[in-house]
């Protein structure tokens, strides 16, 4: 998993701040006392065996669970009681895929843009930047189903940056991407 903050005008302000954060499933313990903290325009990963706790600590992050005890604030906002302003603010990458693959690539983007309130100009314009970003718009018409798996990797980031979210958290981000593709994911993840 990745994590990437874009900066913002507001010096010291961390985009993620973890405190001895835990979470058990029954009586296995997948999060243990875990404490980090990620700034802005920092590129942040966990690294780890599976079953190790990564997934449990994404959905956390992503606000799909919550904290059974400790305590996660994403830009100042904490998780457990603002969970729907962090939304708005994160992009997710989830390690399988979730395009819907009867629409075409372009489709997805435009259908992504509306549930973030995007259109008009501003959802065209992003979703050419995010063509381009992605080297995709040569395949704008074509059906999701038709792409390669790391075409498809690629659009599900595309996706997620749509919006322009202030944090994107990346599960496994470069599964199923090729060497060449796997580089350039990195530089534009670098970029941002």
């Amino acid at each position: 998993m990745t994590a990437l903050a874009q900066a913002s005008t507001s010096p010291g302000l961390l985009a993620v701040q973890v405190r001895e954060l835990a979470f058990t499933y029954g009586e296995r313990s997948a999060l243990k006392g875990i404490s980090f903290d990620v700034g802005l325009g920092e590129i942040y990963g966990f690294l780890g065996p599976n079953g190790g706790g990564k997934t449990t600590l994404f959905r956390i992050l992503a606000t799909l669970l919550e904290a059974q005890a400790g305590s996660v604030s994403i830009f100042g906002s904490d998780q457990a009681e603002e969970a729907s302003l962090i939304r708005l603010q994160l992009g997710v990458v989830f390690q399988s895929m979730s395009l819907d693959p009867h629409l075409k690539v372009r489709e997805n983007l435009i259908h992504q843009g509306h549930l973030y309130g995007l259109h008009g100009r501003e959802l065209a314009r992003q979703v050419s930047l995010q063509l381009e970003r992605f080297a995709l718009i040569e395949r704008q018409g074509d059906l999701v189903k038709t792409l390669s798996g790391g075409l498809q990797r690629r659009l599900e980031i595309a996706k997620a940056l749509l919006h322009r979210p202030r944090l994107l958290l990346l599960d496994e981000p470069s599964s199923g991407l090729d060497p060449g593709a796997r580089r350039d994911l990195w530089s534009v993840l670098e970029l941002l």
